[in-house]
């Protein structure tokens, strides 16, 4: 427990007190509106999507480096 000695002290640590508290609550207002904008559907959507693509660009470029073709099945009854 922090004692004071002076009026002055009291009102210093008060103000830091209050100056922090608004910090934290611009803070949590700013968090929310992160988590808000993440469960947009478009965002989710778009995601979604690129995720996709970018899956896709690299087994493209993996097909093409490592030069993997794709078997038919007339190749088998022959």
């Amino acid at each position: 427990m922090k004692v004071y000695s002076s009026f002055e002290q009291i009102e210093h640590d008060l103000k830091i007190l209050k100056l922090q508290q608004q910090i934290d609550k611009e803070q949590l207002k700013a968090d929310f509106n992160d988590v808000k904008g993440g469960f947009n559907p478009i965002s989710s959507i778009a995601s979604t999507v690129g995720t996709i693509a970018k899956k896709a660009f690299v087994y493209k470029a993996l097909d093409k480096l490592m030069g993997i073709k794709k078997v038919k099945n007339a190749d088998y009854e022959k």
